[in-house]
């Protein structure tokens, strides 16, 4: 099964090819989504990545986490799952969109 890992702390010159490659020496990946801002493209400074198995996961936080990385120091862990924003309401009954 699946599992994504979300990495922090990343430079704004680290590109998807970067972290597909340092990544693929822990195993099988299925995606990278550098996060970038909507407006200027620029990168939010993390990414996802979805490793093919568990224990590729688990390998790639314990070998990764506290790397250095274009001159920073990344962060890697289990990425959390995403809240559901659908339809969210105030204490009135409204919905915030």
């Amino acid at each position: 099964m699946a599992k994504n890992l979300y990495v922090g702390n990343l430079s704004f010159n680290t590109t998807e090819d970067t972290l597909r490659t340092l990544f693929a020496g822990f195993g099988q990946i299925e995606s990278v989504r550098l996060i970038t801002d909507r407006y200027t493209g620029r990168s939010k400074g993390f990414a996802f990545v979805e490793m093919s198995t568990e224990q590729a996961a688990q390998e790639a936080i314990t070998g990764l986490n506290g790397k250095q990385l274009d001159e920073r120091e990344i962060k890697v862990d289990q990425a959390k799952p995403r809240p559901d924003r659908s339809r969210q309401q105030d204490g009135w009954g409204r919905s915030n969109w």
